[in-house]
């Protein structure tokens, strides 16, 4: 019987681990074929910080233009960003940034906070040597950019916070959940393929579950006052998610915050990427 380095637990342990570190490694843009939406073209890569690994997807867009970060909500990935960032690219150059665990980033096999995406985050904006980026967070998203916002200042003068997840009195699974299918009745069709295939295919249930207890715990209104960049709040008129009421209150509680309502539903980013695009733009402008 064999023992030792060449006994068969010790050898699937070893090769487990072998593919644990090529699935977490990072890639640079070189590795991917480089993709287009429209007239607008992007290039992937992997980054690993520490043990967490996130997948970026950089649009040049203009070289005189601001740079705009986008941030996906929980289960999804930045695939739902696509039409708002090839409209985002006519005016500067756009970051779409899938999360540890999300879209095309490895599960992380471990437990992974707001604050630890945050931090992440953080780290990613540094390594891409973006100074002043428009931040931009929709749903779970925004709790991470506020996050961001409050323990990472430096980093940014700009955030978006769109349809930022959720009242208070609402935070539960199953009201999510209902709410979340009666709005989906709402998209395009396209969407909800895009968001099905991300929530049950590439983010899988197991995860979802886990990062929701920190979804629903996170009290983002807790913070939002400490909130010190130029903050635009942006929410879906049609919107059962995070409804008109809560993202008025959230713009309220950040200082000199601006509020603008446009048509749509939760993923309105989805419904309607011109609109958004063009507030996202103003905002960076101010």
């Amino acid at each position: 019987m064999l023992t030792g380095p060449f006994c068969p637990e010790t050898l699937a342990y070893t090769g487990e681990m072998a593919r644990s570190r090529r699935r977490m490694a990072a890639r640079g843009e070189e590795t991917y074929r480089s993709r287009h939406i429209g007239d607008a073209t992007f290039f992937t890569s992997r980054r690993a910080f520490d043990d967490l690994t996130v997948v970026v997807k950089r649009f040049p867009g203009r070289a005189d233009g601001p740079a705009f970060v986008l941030v996906h909500g929980i289960g999804v990935s930045s695939r739902y960003f696509h039409p708002a960032a090839a409209e985002l690219a006519g005016h500067g150059a756009v970051y779409l940034v899938d999360l540890p665990g999300y879209g095309a980033a490895p599960d992380p096999r471990r437990d992974v906070t707001i604050a630890d995406h945050a931090a992440v985050l953080a780290r990613v904006l540094d390594d891409s040597g973006l100074v002043n980026p428009v931040i931009v967070g929709h749903s779970m998203g925004a709790q991470v950019v506020s996050r961001l916002a409050v323990d990472s200042p430096e980093v940014t003068d700009r955030v978006v916070l769109m349809a930022p997840t959720m009242p208070a009195n609402e935070r539960s699974l199953p009201l999510a959940a209902w709410l979340l299918l009666v709005d989906g009745l709402r998209n395009r069709p396209k969407a909800n393929l895009v968001i099905a295939w991300d929530y049950f295919v590439r983010c899988g249930m197991p995860y979802f579950f886990r990062q929701c207890r920190h979804l629903f715990g996170d009290r983002i209104e807790d913070r939002l006052a400490q909130i010190n960049a130029k903050t635009l709040v942006i929410g879906g008129d049609k919107d059962l998610v995070v409804p008109p009421r809560w993202v008025r209150f959230v713009a309220a509680q950040i200082p000199d915050a601006r509020l603008q309502l446009v048509r749509g539903p939760h993923v309105v980013m989805y419904s309607d990427p011109v609109g958004v695009a063009t507030a996202i733009a103003e905002h960076a402008a101010r």
